[in-house]
């Protein structure tokens, strides 16, 4: 008994260290891309619930509830989770890829992109990258609410700056003006 008692602290330790590591890696990188502090919170977070889950059970295994007592239970809680979440399908990829993007998304806030699209010109300015869209803002002032998913899918360009770098900044400093009203 003391022998798995031991072990689940041990694999709590190994949690703990682990988890302070992704996050000052997960923060360094953020400060590199120049992400937010909400949404790096937001993917610190979500790493750090699916790394204790995966303590949780091997700490369930490692007191004797059995491996087929704990594998039924994770199975059974990823069934309703897949239930629940095929209805919304959607909102499950766009988060999944709003944590890729968050790792591998070539473009910043404030760069000017175009989203190549035949049916629509989505083209402006990165204003927010959130954890389900990304916000761009067009030369006329409208702002475009853009799946994270379908940001994945379809070709993205960098565009040249067309606006000097003062009136990219001012209009970016007009949209969060607005959303603080």
């Amino acid at each position: 008994m003391t022998n798995q008692i031991l072990l689940a602290c041990i694999y709590l330790a190994v949690f703990l260290f682990l988890q302070r590591a992704l996050t000052q890696w997960v923060k360094k990188l953020s400060l590199m891309k120049q992400v937010s502090a909400a949404r790096t919170s937001l993917v610190t977070r979500f790493i750090s619930y699916v790394m204790f889950f995966i303590t949780l059970s091997l700490m369930a295994v490692s007191l004797g509830l059995g491996y087929q007592d704990v594998s039924l239970f994770v199975s059974s809680a990823f069934a309703v989770m897949g239930v629940a979440l095929v209805a919304q399908w959607s909102i499950l990829s766009n988060l999944t890829a709003g944590v890729l993007i968050f790792f591998v998304f070539p473009y910043r806030i404030g760069e000017r992109i175009r989203v190549v699209d035949k049916d629509e010109d989505i083209s402006g300015v990165i204003i927010e990258i959130a954890l389900f869209h990304v916000l761009i803002l067009r030369d006329n002032g409208d702002t475009i609410t853009y799946p994270n998913n379908l940001m994945l899918q379809k070709a993205v360009l960098k565009l040249a700056d067309q606006a000097p770098l003062a009136e990219r900044q001012a209009l970016l400093d007009d949209k969060k003006k607005l959303d603080l009203e």
